[in-house]
């Protein structure tokens, strides 16, 4: 072997050390740390804190007898039912699966019809809609809250349109429903593109077989396409659960602590400095979202092995002039693209229509002013919108810089094959599990407080916490961007460069890397824009210093009043966050972007 050639041996195992330091560093280790405070007293292993937990009332319901008097039990059961079982409670964890299970079904009820446009009609723009439903994962999430405040809010779009008819106001904040709305607005796109997928891959042949054998179109339809499009049905819906069971920006804006869930009582619990309560709640929640993403990859492993390449079914047009009024199906469809315009496009519309109207209904460019005297304030505690822009920005750049790398050799990683592939990609995708409220309240311990090494104490300033942070939250997107394209490769391109002497690395950056270079972009334009959005960890790590981002700089605006009783001023810096995120949706748009769950 020429000497030559060790550096480039070594080189990708250094980078895959390289990056599981990194990810140590910036995820397992901070996580393990709140993990620890939950299991451990003066350094001694206990489980009371977590029993303390699960046995309050508060947080279990009616579950807390399980742990507090396992044996009374039978006995409790048997009263119940002779008292004809009444209601129970079930607690904050039995709230957080209840309206994560709504939103489930909400999201599914939206994205089902979608899918099924998508897959089986034509129409002029089906590529354009298919690609819009990429949308809702580059907005952040404090962004749709604010959106959804100034269609429903009390002083809302909604409320003004029914006050000119004579009618209303309603009050739709603050309640269960405005919390699942949402969720289906930001879930519902991720059921039409998993299941449309599945729906489009249907061997049209089976479908024929089924009909020549006798069988009637819905029995075709129950046989054969429901079986094929299962897998990423229950995909999608477990993934929607997972994503609404550690929801928080939304509960907070659209709930408050009325309505909360586990995550955002953890936020509350840091905000009152319980660190160790949080710390437990938070592990708890881990925990139960951990066994729901391990069931997500089982089903994600069998919905590949179960793809096949064959014919699919013929689309139909979805407009056929004077007849399409005699379909009822159409008609329906019809229907349903008015609820599905009214819950995607209202909140920004609205959005947009509250930032230059006055509570009198009259056009204003004032709560634009106030934000520029905003920024000329030298007022401590100003939450000015310039500074709140470049942090995002200059983070946004520093994620990149860490986040692409990682992600694409975990994608390497994950791609290789053999015993310990799907282990390591599982282990690698730990982030996708686990809420930014429990990174940031990590890195909060870790980094910001400082851990002593060596006898030193090392700390790192918050900008530096807040893009360790939106790295660990960005490079698994950046994985599910490239790690399929690369699965998808021919292999005989890499065998070649093999057989002409170049080295695993070498074939890897000249051949592999260059046949995918626009899923490598689209995954850096997502890291991008998940950290120009990313408002879990970012509000505790930017808590009382100038390291704000325009997510935490908009949760502060909503607070302000000061020109009115509506959301003015929040819903100009929102249109400020909108702008800078549409452009990271142009550019994913522009490059190609995919994001495969």
């Amino acid at each position: 072997m020429a000497p030559s050639r060790w550096p480039e041996r070594a080189a990708l195992p250094a980078a895959v050390a390289g990056t599981l330091a990194v990810i140590a560093v910036v995820f397992y280790y901070p996580v393990a740390t709140v993990f620890a405070e939950a299991v451990l007293d003066a350094g001694r292993l206990t489980l009371d804190p977590l029993l303390s937990v699960l046995g309050d009332p508060f947080y279990t319901g009616v579950v807390h007898h399980l742990f507090v008097d396992p044996a009374g039990v039978p006995a409790g059961l048997l009263a119940w039912v002779d008292a004809g079982a009444p209601p129970v409670e079930f607690g904050l964890f039995g709230f957080t699966a209840y309206q994560a299970a709504l939103s489930t079904l909400a999201s599914v009820a939206l994205g089902l019809p979608g899918a099924y446009v998508l897959a089986r009609y034509d129409f002029r723009g089906r590529e354009t809609v298919r690609s819009l439903t990429i949308v809702p994962f580059v907005l952040p999430s404090i962004l749709v809250a604010v959106g959804f405040l100034a269609m429903f809010g009390q002083t809302g779009v909604l409320n003004d349109l029914l006050g000119a008819v004579g009618l209303g106001p309603v009050e739709v904040v603050f309640t269960l429903e405005a919390i699942v709305i949402a969720h289906a607005f930001y879930n519902a796109p991720l059921v039409i593109r998993l299941v449309a997928t599945a729906w489009e891959s249907v061997d049209r042949r089976q479908v024929e077989t089924a009909r020549a054998m006798g069988a009637s179109p819905l029995r075709a339809f129950l046989d054969v396409v429901v079986p094929a499009i299962r897998p990423a049905l229950l995909t999608a819906a477990l993934l929607t659960f997972v994503f609404t069971f550690l929801s928080f920006p939304i509960v907070l804006a659209l709930g408050g602590l009325e309505l909360a869930t586990v995550e955002v009582w953890v936020f509350a619990r840091v905000q009152a400095l319980d660190l160790s309560e949080a710390a437990t709640l938070a592990t708890l929640e881990t925990l139960v979202s951990l066994v729901l993403m391990y069931l997500y990859l089982r089903y994600e492993s069998r919905q590949r092995a179960t793809t096949g390449a064959g014919q699919p079914l013929p689309r139909k047009p979805l407009a056929t002039g004077w007849a399409t009024l005699r379909s009822p199906v159409r008609l329906a469809l019809a229907g349903y693209a008015v609820v599905a315009a009214v819950v995607f496009l209202g909140p920004l519309v609205s959005l947009l229509l509250e930032s230059v109207t006055a509570p009198d209904g009259s056009f204003t460019t004032a709560y634009y002013e106030f934000l520029l005297t905003q920024q000329a304030s030298t007022a401590a505690g100003t939450a000015r919108p310039l500074p709140a822009v470049l942090n995002s920005l200059v983070y946004g750049a520093g994620t990149l810089l860490l986040a692409v790398p990682m992600g694409v050799v975990v994608a390497v990683v994950a791609t290789r094959g053999g015993r310990g592939s799907r282990l390591a990609e599982t282990v690698l995708s730990a982030p996708l599990a686990v809420s930014g409220i429990v990174v940031g309240l990590g890195l909060l311990q870790t980094m910001v407080f400082g851990t002593v090494l060596f006898g030193y104490r090392l700390t790192a300033a918050g900008p530096v916490a807040v893009v360790f942070a939106h790295a660990a939250a960005a490079y698994p997107f950046v994985t599910r961007n490239v790690a399929p394209a690369l699965g998808g490769l021919d292999s005989r391109y890499h065998d070649a460069a093999r057989s002409l002497g170049a080295s695993r690395l070498r074939a890897l950056l000249d051949v592999d890397l260059r046949l995918v270079a626009t899923a490598v972009l689209a995954g850096a334009a997502f890291a991008f824009a998940i950290s120009v959005g990313e408002f879990d960890s970012t509000v505790l790590l930017a808590e009382g210093t100038d390291s704000y981002t325009m997510p935490v700089a908009l949760e502060r605006y909503v607070g302000n009043r000061s020109l009115g009783p509506n959301l003015g001023p929040a819903t100009a810096m929102g249109t400020v966050l909108l702008a800078v995120t549409g452009l990271s949706f142009v550019a994913i748009d522009r490059l190609g972007g995919r994001w495969e769950p």
